[in-house]
């Protein structure tokens, strides 16, 4: 991965250059994976384009590729360690290296009080959002480590800050995220292999329609956010991109809130 030193003024015009880099995001096909797909192949990444859908997956590699960017489509679904190994396999086959890894997709199977929760959906929950992340970072880093460099981001929530009423276990599966991040930056910074966290608030995706689509849960949001709107994917895109870049070089371990300031206002008295 590109590094600038003091000594290279120069190098400034190439903070947001991805060029070279060969990137993977899951959960890709939609909404903020999508997004951040389009903006990294934009600054020059390679992209691969995952998510359980392959036909969604290869309409934005096609807009992607239609655009002068390169990418391609391998199906995955992330609760799967025998898909996400596949989906590293042929991510190699095909490209040689992975430099960057945005680990946005995830799930959320239960609405509802955290104490009703069944072992089914938490089990799923924890699995898919925490340890499947874990396996993931497991498949990629040591040929990241090989090239002594890479970035990791796991897309969390403002959820894993806040109690969060009928979200409990996704908003544990989050903040487990942050701590993942934290420990594995630890752990692989001596290989310059960088772990963060980006924290959404409420963004206009499909996975968290039931927040947003109703006019009344809608107004009570904005209320909530000092910049008086909810976000959108691409106010997340941007931030992956930093992180990716040798603009984020020496960030890791941190969890970046992207939330329109939501969690430092409650709304009008």
């Amino acid at each position: 991965m590109t590094q600038l030193t003091p000594s290279s003024p120069t190098g400034y015009d190439t903070l947001f250059n991805l060029k070279g880099q060969v990137a993977i995001v899951t959960g890709a096909s939609r909404g903020i994976g999508q997004a951040i797909a389009e903006a990294m192949a934009t600054h020059g990444a390679k992209l691969v384009i995952s998510s359980r859908k392959i036909a969604a997956c290869e309409m934005v590699a096609d807009r992607i590729r239609q655009s002068g960017g390169e990418a391609i489509a391998i199906e995955c679904n992330v609760s799967s360690r025998t898909a996400l190994q596949s989906l590293v396999d042929q991510a190699m086959l095909h490209w040689g290296q992975i430099d960057t890894v945005i680990c946005n997709a995830a799930v959320n199977p239960y609405f509802g009080p955290l104490h009703k929760i069944d072992d089914q959906a938490y089990d799923k929950t924890m699995g898919t959002n925490v340890q499947n992340n874990l396996a993931f970072f497991a498949m990629v880093a040591p040929q990241m480590a090989d090239r002594c460099g890479g970035s990791v981001t796991i897309i969390s929530s403002i959820a894993g800050l806040k109690a969060t009423p009928n979200l409990g276990a996704y908003a544990l599966s989050k903040a487990a995220d942050m701590q993942l991040a934290r420990s594995l930056a630890v752990e692989w910074g001596h290989a310059n292999i960088r772990v963060n966290c980006i924290a959404p608030g409420l963004v206009r995706t499909d996975m968290a329609r039931v927040l947003w689509d109703d006019p009344e849960k809608l107004a009570r949001a904005e209320n909530a956010y000092p910049l008086g709107r909810i976000g959108e994917p691409s106010d997340i895109a941007g931030v992956a991109v930093f992180l990716a870049a040798s603009a984020g070089r020496f960030i890791t371990g941190q969890t970046i809130v992207v939330d329109g300031g939501a969690t430092i206002y409650g709304g009008e008295p």
